[in-house]
């Protein structure tokens, strides 16, 4: 055979071929007369594969087709994922060509049979009698349109999708757009109580948790199925008569009918189509758009994330099923509440987005063992201007017993509102984390009393064998410290002559009346009313004091050798075993930081007020530089250390971080302490002299003058720092705009006199600050000051203010009679806690030594037992979670897991994943990135927390969000 007559025999072949091809789908017609059946099976003339616009191959068997002219057409058939072997009857958007030679990337815009899908063999009957029935293989009936004896002659897909039954008028007998699923198509109206409910998942067909419900009054998007809970809602104003809803190309449009007409009720703006395009409920409850392009059908536009739907849920935690059932998400971090006596567990612990679960399922035959533990500072999703709550108007305590009592209350959230809103839940989505939400979540949980109270015999043996030990030798220590301490007060009675008065614990206890009027929280300490006498006294009862009492007792010595009109006083003193307290004079009305931001007009105060309390802050840190024996560097001047009398005259307290520095020194090195706000410059190099209080200061009359703090973060972002929002003001000319004007009577002259001063004050070179001297002469009017105020602040340190922290994990000086102040500002927790009761924060006297020692070895005893099996539980998660390796915190992260765990993981995006979205013991991912488990070495301090460095990331703060990183070391060494 030569070679031209193979070749044509092949060209033939393939002409043929495609004349069959194009013969099998040119035969779709878009309608269809009674009597018709169409057979689900292989062999069916009209099947073919598509992928569907994803990996896997879709299989789809049409019956009906409406082509389009922009290759993109609507079909009727049947439709079935590869992941199970069954089959929708659907209405889907495909990729065609005029000629219909090829099909692919189907889409399902409405389903039949969602619920109860059929085998290969089922077939759809258009009965004689004009009946549309679905009927499986074995013959049952799935789906039926409850058409028959209505005279429909015929059934059509029409060129929008929608699938219809018609009589010989061309009327529509039923149609699928009145029956939704999840979809949404252009052209389609969505009558008032009609809904699209979501899919489980993209393989799950069935109905998931989420709808869409047009009612009277607005669009709902609602989550669960027994007590749906609103999530998100579209207003619309409330009319006489039905609403529908028109979604036509760039809009959907919402109108009311009335006797007369139909109104426009309002219009949302959409992406405009340049295809075929629809609007899918899905299954992560967002509704999203989907248009043609020429690779497949993309996600255009989210439309619930348009701030007219929903402008208060922040992003990406305003969905209800982000971190699943249980879930807290926390700027898109998965995590659990902590497992308190083990009550939750995450569904998965590689794929924390799925949710957490109870350990011990909750069981109505027990209602008696069922508790609501409290989670903090987590807001939820229900908003009360959405939803009507379970109880109104009841008391914490009531809704939380309303929940104890009925047994399908899973959780409560409380919220007050215009008034108390008490919701039952009988179903707990993910919850997110909002430090400032007013409103509280509690979880029931069940509480296994017989797992909580068992312990073995042998560990019980050894617990007591263990107390035993402990308590023979604490006695020992106990009694050779008494005796220690009694020969120690001797000794100091003898050599300390120069003492304020000496008050025992007792008569400080009586002068407080038990300490029972707080006046409040104090540098190191709280502050107590107390009456010696007819003197009217402040009591401070010191926390933490981590001083001997010999360095105690010299530094009152010295500071109660200290005297002048605008310092306050000591009185007296206490020092009694492990108690120090401070007496000082009693100042009325309070500290300045009440009268200057608080910005009731009752508690405001004139310019010739703040003027004097500048002048007598002014001499008293005079006093304290340049009068006394040593030069004494205050360390902490702020608002809340401006004590006012009766006369409203300003008087320096808390001199709990004062420096002495020797008259022949011009400088000491002294480790980072004070507040934030009021730190100068030179507190970075911890070389320092009088001069940080002239600093401080000066921040103090600005914020006097402008009546906000220096740092805000109330305030918007840009307006956190007073300094930085002096110097726009200043270079935009609106200064004056800023100063408070409680009063009218403002000299503005003398303001921006202030304003110099303290301009003056802040400078970044010490030396060019002025002396506390010369600062009272300008006051007084003796002396002048001249400085360029958009120069001083074009320079004004901003940056001291966010990037220090203080670092309180050192024991104080001997200098520090007030204890330890809090340094680093502790971020709450986000996770499980059960609210307890505050105990006092004073020492009670100390009874007898031996009642003392038994009851504290009992409590030891109840501890350790009721706490057995939770900590055998730990270890087991530890070994399981380390495989069994030694924790390292000296090398790389990833060490801390133990090795090889990462094995088990599929691929790098999956251990992404999971890293990132781990939490631990503190709600945080393990590790900042996938990168960071080969790259970075962490250190894990005694606790075995890690903390990252967030300087790079330009978050000064490592307890703001994001920037804490806690390995695996939390969960073994915690």
């Amino acid at each position: 055979m030569s070679y031209r007559l193979i070749l044509f025999m092949l060209i033939l072949l393939l002409i043929l071929l495609l004349s069959c091809a194009s013969g099998q789908f040119s035969d779709l017609k878009p309608n269809a007369e009674p009597s018709t059946v169409w057979i689900n099976n292989s062999t069916y003339a009209y099947s073919t594969n598509s992928d569907a616009g994803r990996d896997d191959r879709s299989i789809i068997r049409p019956i009906l087709l409406y082509n389009t002219t922009d290759d993109v057409a609507f079909a009727c058939g049947f439709f079935s994922n590869p992941s199970f072997d069954a089959f929708l009857l659907a209405v889907f958007a495909l990729y065609t060509d005029p000629n219909i030679t090829y099909m692919s990337y189907a889409q399902v815009v409405w389903s039949a049979n969602r619920d109860r899908l059929v085998q290969s063999n089922s077939l759809l009957d258009f009965h004689a009698d004009g009946d549309l029935i679905l009927r499986d293989a074995d013959g049952s009936t799935v789906w039926s349109t409850n058409t028959s004896g209505r005279g429909v002659v015929g059934v059509s897909i029409t060129q929008s999708g929608n699938l219809v039954l018609f009589d010989k008028r061309n009327t529509i007998v039923w149609q699928s757009f009145e029956h939704p699923t999840d979809t949404w198509v252009l052209g389609q109206t969505l009558k008032e109580r009609q809904r699209l409910i979501s899919n489980t998942s993209t393989v799950n067909w069935t109905r998931g948790l989420y709808r869409l419900t047009l009612l009277s009054d607005g669009v709902y998007a609602y989550v669960g199925f027994t007590d749906p809970q609103i999530y998100h809602k579209l207003y619309l104003d409330k009319v006489n008569g039905s609403i529908y809803a028109m979604y036509t190309n760039g809009t959907l449009d919402f109108f009311a009918i009335n006797s007369t007409d139909h109104v426009r009720l309002r219009t949302v703006n959409l992406p405009f189509a340049s295809s075929i395009q629809f609007m899918r409920l899905e299954s992560d409850g967002h509704l999203r758009i989907y248009e043609r392009t020429a690779v497949g059908w993309k996600s255009i536009y989210d439309v619930m994330s348009d701030k007219r739907w929903y402008p208060s849920r922040p992003s990406p935690c305003n969905n209800p099923t982000v971190c699943g059932e249980y879930g807290i998400c926390d700027y898109g971090m998965c995590s659990c509440p902590l497992p308190v006596d083990g009550y939750l567990k995450p569904l998965n612990d590689r794929k924390l987005y799925q949710g957490c679960s109870l350990v011990t399922p909750l069981s109505c035959q027990s209602i008696q063992n069922h508790r609501l533990v409290v989670v903090p500072n987590v807001s939820y999703f229900i908003d009360p201007d959405n939803t009507e709550p379970t109880i109104k108007g009841i008391d914490e305590n009531n809704c939380t017993q309303a929940c104890l009592e009925n047994c399908s209350c899973k959780a409560v959230l409380f919220a007050k509102y215009y008034d108390n809103y008490c919701y039952l839940l009988s179903q707990i989505f993910t919850m997110a984390v909002n430090e400032g939400d007013s409103s509280t979540v509690y979880i029931k949980v069940q509480v296994n009393k017989e797992a909580q109270m068992k312990v073995s015999v042998g560990g019980l043996l050894a617990i007591i064998a263990g107390g035993l030990i402990f308590l023979l030798i604490a006695v020992i220590i106990l009694q050779r410290k008494k005796r220690d301490m009694e020969e120690e007060d001797d000794e100091l009675d003898k050599l300390l002559t120069g003492l304020p008065t000496r008050f025992s614990f007792e008569e400080l206890k009586q002068a407080t009346e038990q300490f029972t009027k707080k006046l409040g929280q104090g540098g190191f300490g709280s502050v107590y009313e107390g009456q010696i006498g007819d003197q009217r006294v402040a009591v401070k009862l010191l926390d933490g004091v981590g001083q001997g009492k010999k360095e105690f007792l010299a530094e009152v010595e010295t500071i109660g050798s200290i005297h002048h009109i605008n310092l306050v006083r000591l009185i007296g003193f206490c020092v009694e075993k492990s108690n120090r307290l401070l007496v000082y004079e009693y100042m009325s009305n309070g500290s300045l930081d009440k009268w200057i931001f608080n910005k009731s007009q009752d508690n405001s105060l004139d310019w010739p007020t703040r003027r004097r309390i500048f002048a007598d802050t002014a001499r008293g840190l005079c006093y304290l530089h340049e009068d006394c024996r040593y030069r004494i560097a205050h360390l902490d001047i702020k608002p809340h250390n401006i004590l006012l009398n009766d006369k409203f005259e300003a008087k320096i307290s808390d001199f709990g971080l004062a420096k002495l520095i020797d008259r022949d020194q011009s400088q000491v090195m002294t480790r980072l302490r004070g507040t934030p706000g009021y730190l100068a410059p030179e507190w970075l190099t911890s070389i320092i002299t009088e001069k940080v209080d002239i600093y401080s200061f000066g921040v103090v009359v600005l914020e006097t003058i402008f009546g906000r703090r220096n740092l805000d973060y109330s305030q918007p972002e840009e307006n956190f720092h007073l300094l930085q929002l002096i110097q726009d003001k200043i270079k935009s000319g609106g200064l004056t705009e800023m100063i408070d004007q409680s009063h009218l009577e403002l000299d503005f002259e003398d303001v921006i006199l202030m304003i110099h001063l303290a301009g003056c004050c802040i400078q970044s070179d010490s030396n060019r600050r002025p002396s506390m001297s010369t600062v009272v002469k300008i006051l007084e009017g003796a002396a002048t000051v001249e400085t360029d105020l958009q120069e001083v602040f074009d320079v004004a340190p901003i940056a001291i203010r966010e990037a220090v922290h203080l670092d309180a994990s050192t024991p104080p000086s001997a200098t520090q009679v007030s204890g330890p102040r809090q340094g680093k500002r502790r971020r709450p927790s986000s996770h499980l806690q059960i609210q307890t009761p505050h105990a006092p924060s004073y020492l009670p006297p100390v009874p007898r030594m031996a009642l003392r020692l038994v009851l504290f070895f009992l409590l030891l005893l109840l501890l350790l037992s009721a706490t057995a099996t939770a900590a055998e539980t730990v270890a087991s998660d530890v070994a399981r979670i380390a495989g069994g390796a030694t924790p390292t915190c000296d090398g790389l992260v990833g060490e801390c897991a133990g090795d090889g765990e990462e094995d088990d993981l599929e691929g790098e995006e999956e251990t992404r994943r999971y890293l990132y979205g781990y939490a631990g013991s503190r709600g945080r991912a393990r590790f900042i990135s996938y990168d960071a488990l080969k790259r970075d070495r962490v250190p894990c301090d005694r606790r075995g927390n890690s903390y990252y460095n967030c300087q790079r990331s330009g978050r000064a703060n490592p307890y703001r969000r994001g920037c804490t990183v806690i390995t695996h070391c939390a969960r073994m060494l915690h």
